[in-house]
């Protein structure tokens, strides 16, 4: 079980991190670190955060090179990629590292997290290191720092959305996560499972109808420019984990890692302090300058909605799964 000694790995993955005194590096190294999102992006913060501190943090022994916008990859081809060392680092949200590593769709559930304080006990405690060191011991990448936790806002060109019955019938736009289909579904909504490249298209065309994603991301893709409705549901949490191949952990010398790991975890600090002061300042330029127009939502058949969804992933997936959802949680107790 991995929540079993939870205490032990995070007392060890302190350790890891831990920074200080003279360093002597053994060698200049260079680390491609890929996000698919726009340079303006939620994503572009964290990456050019993380450059900053580990060219200083490493004394300008690495060498870190950020592309944006997919240069790289698309998120679908970046685990695999990270796990067969083609690539460095790369940021992906949770819902596309789920199909490589099923764990990750609890985090994924719909109304997962109570609050941001929930969230953060989670993902900064004993529950998230565990979940860390676990997904390294199967897939062998490394999930460096978590980042800031921030809800998907939904959008959509049919209606206002005030209350679940409004969803019916809306095609909505859904990464390829089962999770994510099956609460779309049951909010009465009609998902249309697409690669998050071919977006702006299908909503630009009608493919689809409207779609969530992260407020930032909203902006950044210029979304409000043909989506006119903007409802903030809370439905789904997503969090910003910034992943490494066991091929670049491993050329890092010690003090080299020790770099990049306090690299991350500062980085990682400063994200979550500065997403969270721009996240209300978003949504008023959405509502606003963007021209959407934001309505206020009843949640409580969606909370009902999701809570089922919740139950019948608990049921079918297994006892890891089933002591994940507990952990998480008994942290809002």
């Amino acid at each position: 079980m991995i929540f079993s000694h939870v205490k032990k790995l995070a007392v060890a993955l302190l350790a890891s991190s831990a920074f200080g005194g003279q360093v002597a590096y053994a060698q200049d190294l260079t680390i491609n670190l890929g996000y698919a999102a726009a340079e303006t992006s939620t994503y572009g913060v964290l990456a050019a955060k993380f450059e900053e501190l580990v060219e200083d943090y490493s004394d300008g022994s690495i060498d870190v090179k950020v592309r944006c916008c997919g240069q790289l990859l698309t998120e679908d081809e970046a685990f695999k990629a990270l796990q067969l060392g083609t690539v460095d680092m790369f940021i992906i949200t949770g819902n596309n590292v789920s199909p490589h590593f099923p764990l990750m769709d609890a985090f994924v559930l719909p109304y997962i997290f109570q609050s941001e304080d929930h969230a953060y006990q989670v993902l900064e405690g004993d529950v998230g290191v565990a979940f860390a060191n676990s997904l390294q011991e199967a897939t062998s990448v490394h999930l460096l720092t978590y980042g800031f936790v921030g809800n998907r806002d939904f959008f959509n060109s049919v209606r206002p959305i005030t209350t679940m019955a409004d969803m019916a019938g809306i095609k909505v736009r859904v990464p390829r996560n089962q999770v994510m289909i099956d609460t779309f579904e049951a909010f009465g909504a009609a998902p249309i499972p697409l690669p998050w490249a071919d977006t702006p298209t299908a909503l630009q065309t009608g493919t689809v109808d409207g779609g969530d994603a992260g407020t930032s991301f909203i902006m950044s893709q210029k979304f409000y420019e043909i989506m006119p409705n903007l409802a903030v549901l809370g439905h789904f949490s997503y969090f910003t984990p910034l992943l490494a191949s066991p091929r670049i952990m491993d050329e890092l010398s010690d003090d080299q890692r020790d770099a990049v790991l306090r690299a991350a975890r500062d980085a990682g600090a400063y994200h979550k302090v500065e997403m969270a002061s721009q996240t209300e300042g978003i949504r008023a330029f959405l509502s606003g300058e963007g021209g959407m127009a934001r309505s206020e939502v009843d949640r409580t058949a969606f909370i009902e909605a999701g809570l089922q969804v919740q139950d019948k992933y608990a049921a079918e997936n297994g006892e890891e799964f089933k002591e994940l959802l507990i952990s998480i949680r008994e942290a809002a107790e």
